[in-house]
């Protein structure tokens, strides 16, 4: 439990009360849970589904709802895509960019990376929106989106920094629970691939059945889905690990957008592939 609320603590605006004590077990724990904590987008996202399907504008609802997202996170995702961005395009020196990271206001890169990100999420989901098939797709990205903190904490990833969020949680998630957590991910997505299948593809219902909302794909459509986001994420980190040395907390949250985007736009491209 006092995981699960560290989680919430760490990664939301939800009130959870003075934590106890956090040890490295605690925080490991705490980043196997972060998919738990993408739950209330994801009713979010089908009732906004649910209107858009009562007659309301597709590319309004998806701005509401990656903006409730945002408050919901308090924007620190964005702050950490944003300064992440900075850092990367500060220099070659680790200690310059992690200078530029820290630094309080925000460069061109950041702001740019912001703004391109948002501009992704929000196009690709008023596209998803518009279709129960795509509703389920979009849910699944928000929860690969958080799968990709385990990923980036797991043994072997140092922290770039001392102190921070990056130092008391990375390295803290062991091979069996990343495995667990994998696998079970891995199973999601393969149940939305195959629900978005049997679903209609139009407002209307008129169109059911894997031929119609999912054209010529098939239950896999959702493990590719996930498999784009976890990928996008890995190459940041990659590159993080090459220029800074690890990770910091500015990076665990660029992965989270960054797997979000792409996760978004791949769902939208294959939706419109199949008609």
């Amino acid at each position: 439990m006092n995981a699960l609320r560290l989680a919430f603590g760490l990664l939301t605006a939800v009130p959870v009360g003075r934590l106890p004590q956090v040890d490295r077990r605690s925080a490991g724990a705490a980043m196997l849970l972060a998919p738990v904590t993408a739950l209330p987008v994801l009713v979010l996202v089908a009732g906004a589904s649910a209107v858009v399907a009562a007659g309301a504008s597709p590319p309004l609802l998806a701005a509401l709802v990656v903006c409730a997202g945002a408050v919901y996170s308090r924007a620190m995702h964005l702050d950490g895509l944003a300064d992440t961005a900075d850092g990367l395009s500060a220099g070659y020196d680790p200690q310059t960019s992690l200078r530029a990271m820290k630094a309080s206001d925000t460069g061109p890169s950041g702001v740019a990376a912001v703004v391109l990100a948002l501009l992704v999420q929000v196009t690709a989901l008023a596209t998803l929106l518009a279709s129960a098939p795509g509703a389920v797709l979009a849910g699944l990205a928000w929860l690969v989106s958080r799968h990709t903190l385990a990923l980036a904490c797991r043994r072997g990833v140092p922290a770039a920094q001392p102190t921070g969020l990056g130092a008391l949680v990375a390295g803290s998630v062991g091979g069996g629970g990343l495995a667990c957590s994998s696998l079970a991910l891995g199973a999601v997505a393969g149940v939305a691939g195959w629900w978005a299948g049997t679903l209609p593809a139009t407002a209307d219902g008129t169109s059911t059945g894997p031929a119609g909302a999912l054209g010529v794909f098939g239950w896999w459509v959702g493990p590719a889905v996930a498999l784009v986001g976890v990928a996008a994420a890995q190459f940041l980190l990659r590159r993080c690990r090459q220029r800074l040395g690890g990770v910091t907390g500015d990076v665990l949250g660029a992965g989270i957008e960054i797997s979000l985007s792409a996760s978004l736009a791949v769902a939208a491209l294959l939706m419109a592939a199949a008609g």
